[in-house]
């Protein structure tokens, strides 16, 4: 069904975080430098993943996918709101939005899966240290990332297949700085009965089901770091998954606590926002780099490789 013919309404109206053009400005360059560290951050993990082969291990190789989805899942709402905080016209086009709402279903999606992918090699790694290579095979974890991505992919279909039958009449303005599938439905005219389905079973798979998944894993995690007699293996233990315990925290809470949240564009609801698309994707390469001992080695011999490049 052809959008344009059954809709009388554009272009949608992004209120942002704040019309005090003073605020604005601030907010500009904040969310500038946000955005600059965090492509600089991700990029800069998966330059070293790529250079250390120390680092070709399926953790890491999960790692860099999911520093790629953080580049590409703050790409999509951080540059348009960055163009609408200069802006007095903050508008996007329909088709623009609807662009949008399939992107970040996809990056959000893929990010949930992968981090449910990883508690389960933390899992296989803690629990059975002996078989982990076997279990933990290449074809193991290259079907899990790709699952990843294509559950991703296939979610942000069905969604927006059956948001390009929506119409909208006369309501356009949508009280956040970016477009979301919630949004959308408040202004929709039109019957919304299956897009809510669709998104209901979005939320049970992507949300539920995979943040089940990764509770599921460390409970064995728990279970199996209680029966280590020694404290110093404990701690040697829980350090290999405190970094991707710290991101899981920080995208399941901050997530959760956004869509248990009504679509009012209330300061709490953008605050829960910001920390789900903006500031998560650039803690992630931080926490990964500043927890984990493996890294930062990485990262020292991968620099000290350029210098000497440099001075040859």
């Amino acid at each position: 069904m052809d959008l344009r013919n059954h809709s009388t309404v554009t272009e949608f109206i992004l209120l942002g975080l704040s019309a005090n053009p003073h605020i604005q400005a601030l907010l500009f360059v904040l969310f500038l430098g946000i955005y600059l560290l965090t492509i600089m951050g991700n990029l800069m993990l998966l330059l070293v993943i790529k250079a250390d082969y120390h680092l070709h291990t399926p953790m890491y190789f999960f790692l860099s996918h999911l520093s790629f989805v953080d580049i590409c899942f703050s790409s999509v709402t951080v540059p348009k709101m960055l163009e609408n905080l200069l802006s007095r016209r903050k508008t996007i086009s329909v088709e623009g939005c609807l662009a949008q709402v399939f992107f970040v279903f996809v990056a959000a999606g893929t990010e949930a899966c992968l981090l449910s992918v990883m508690a389960y090699d933390r899992y296989a790694a803690i629990c059975h240290p002996l078989l982990y290579g076997q279990i933990m095979s290449k074809q193991l974890y290259m079907k899990l990332v790709w699952g990843s991505w294509g559950l991703g992919f296939l979610d942000a279909l069905i969604n927006i297949f059956l948001a390009l039958n929506m119409i909208f009449c006369e309501a356009k303005i949508i009280p956040h700085y970016s477009c979301e599938m919630p949004s959308l439905l408040s202004l929709s005219c039109s019957d919304i009965s299956r897009n809510l389905i669709a998104l209901l079973c979005s939320t049970l798979l992507h949300g539920l089901g995979t943040f089940l998944l990764v509770s599921l894993s460390y409970a064995h995690i728990i279970t199996a770091l209680l029966s280590i007699s020694s404290s110093s293996g404990r701690s040697k233990a829980f350090s290999t998954c405190s970094s991707h315990l710290t991101a899981v925290t920080l995208y399941f809470g901050s997530g959760l606590l956004r869509h248990l949240m009504p679509n009012s564009g209330s300061p709490a609801e953008l605050i829960f926002s910001v920390q789900y698309t903006v500031i998560t994707p650039m803690l992630n390469p931080l926490i990964y780099s500043l927890k984990n001992k493996e890294v930062k080695v990485a990262l020292k011999r991968t620099l000290e490789k350029y210098l000497q490049h440099v001075r040859c």
